[in-house]
């Protein structure tokens, strides 16, 4: 009887997994799962202690579904990746496995792990499967064969290639003998912070739950209200898809049952258009790896001059820098593990345009605080951002912090509920508070900005210009 190991790594997930779907597919298979935890790469890599405890729920959570379906679930705990091989091998060998299936990840280094692993499997039949992404890297190209460079173009050869034929999505496994019992409590040595379940759904089932709410209700005012963060107008579905407990081809079948014109531009096609970027940075990622090294993609761009000013480092990441709409969105951050997409745009801008400091600090900054850390979207938002990278904004375009901060929360309820101090100023002066305090006479509990927009924005330009010309 054949044994077929599954082994899970960014798809802590029963439904629609291409890897197990296809290890289950032989009836009379003995099959088996298996996660690796790697504390050391994750320190390595900034991982937020908000997202290893996500992930440890979603963990639990799948041991028990799979558990359910008569699939035990074998978890073992190595510092990196090269001690990963050793696992597998040896996991492999001792229950006899014959076929090793996963789902391929995108980032450099485990690319290159996976390879290595096939070369030593040489007597298992190892199968991976584009199961992150609705379309597989390679698949969406120009007329000349090559990558796109320019999101737009992709995203328009990328919907005339779901309107072929949708990917589909695979069912959950049928039970494969008596369900398991007596199961451990799975931990592993890592930092962890609690999370606030009503905001990120802690197991398989209730993400499920969330994506179908928002499809039927949020999607469709979804390009109305996504920019206000005093609303809940996004999916915050973002942490499910990092840890691959939702497959964007679920988020694209459940949009298209509630929304069914999303293709055609019609309601639910600003959210489309999100999950295409998120595909978009994939796709990029697996061409240019390069990304994954912390390279921009412009390469002049390597030639900025950076500032290094720890104390306006510091007061950026404490929400401490007198700009109201930035410290609120770093505030969030900080407290909760999440960012509002719009923020993510305006605290990037101000880190890089406003400070002039790399943008790979904010870049690694972001990774150690969120609960949905996901390297190819990170790196493509601060890459765009910074107006290093692909479809980026263009150097000379810098956000003012304060009209955005005017623009997106007008009334200043998002900067009332993250800068307390604030509480008392009025909507009209929220933005520039220091200007009404000075006139009337009063002291704030609040630093004052620290650098001037106007001045700052001459200086960047300054240092964009140079580079470029050297």
């Amino acid at each position: 009887m054949p044994t077929h190991l599954v082994w899970f790594r960014a798809d802590l997930r029963v439904h629609d997994n291409i890897a197990l779907a296809a290890a289950c597919r032989d009836k009379n298979a003995n099959v088996l799962a298996l996660f690796i935890a790697t504390p050391e790469q994750w320190q390595q890599h900034n991982m937020a202690p908000r997202q290893a405890a996500y992930l440890l729920s979603h963990l639990n959570d799948l041991q028990q579904t799979l558990a359910e379906k008569g699939i035990p679930l074998i978890y073992k705990e190595v510092g990196d990746f090269a001690a990963q091989l050793g696992t597998v091998q040896e996991t492999c060998r001792q229950h006899d496995v014959t076929h090793l299936f996963y789902n391929y990840q995108y980032e450099y280094n485990e690319q290159q792990r996976d390879r290595q692993l096939e070369k030593m499997l040489d007597d298992v039949v190892c199968e991976g499967f584009d199961d992150s992404v609705m379309l597989a890297p390679g698949s969406v190209m120009t007329g000349n064969h090559e990558m796109y460079k320019v999101f737009t173009p992709f995203k328009n050869a990328f919907i005339k290639r779901l309107k072929e034929a949708l990917p589909e999505c695979v069912a959950a496994p049928a039970g494969r003998g008596k369900p398991l019992t007596d199961l451990p409590a799975l931990t592993f040595d890592y930092p962890q912070e609690p999370f606030d379940e009503t905001l990120f759904p802690a197991n398989e089932k209730a993400a499920i739950a969330q994506l179908r709410q928002f499809c039927r209700q949020g999607a469709a005012d979804y390009e109305a209200r996504r920019d206000f963060p005093a609303i809940e107008g996004t999916s915050r579905l973002s942490a499910c898809l990092a840890l691959g407990a939702l497959s964007p081809r679920q988020c694209l079948h459940r949009l298209l049952a509630e929304q069914p014109q999303a293709l055609d531009g019609g309601a639910g096609a600003v959210w489309l258009n999100e999950l295409i970027w998120r595909e978009f940075y994939r796709h990029l990622m697996t061409y240019h790896p390069d990304l994954c090294k912390y390279r921009p993609f412009i390469r002049w761009t390597d030639n900025v001059k950076w500032l290094s000013n720890d104390r306006q480092l510091k007061a950026w990441q404490s929400g401490q820098t007198g700009y109201p709409i930035v410290d609120a969105a770093m505030r969030q951050l900080n407290e909760t593990g999440w960012m509002h997409n719009r923020l993510r745009m305006i605290t990037a801008s101000f880190l890089v345009k406003d400070l002039l400091i790399d943008w790979r600090v904010g870049e690694r900054y972001f990774i150690s605080q969120l609960i949905d850390g996901d390297l190819a979207a990170n790196n493509g938002g601060w890459q765009w951002a910074a107006s290093t990278g692909t479809d980026a904004a263009p150097y000379f375009r810098i956000f003012n912090p304060t009209t955005q901060g005017q623009r997106f929360d007008a009334g200043g309820e998002f900067i009332r509920q993250w800068v307390p101090e604030l509480q008392d100023v009025p909507a009209k002066a929220i933005h520039d508070p220091w200007a009404w305090a000075d006139k009337q006479g009063v002291t704030l509990n609040y630093p004052r900005p620290i650098v001037d927009h106007k001045q700052a924005r001459v200086a960047t330009l300054a240092a964009y210009e140079a580079a470029r010309k050297a």
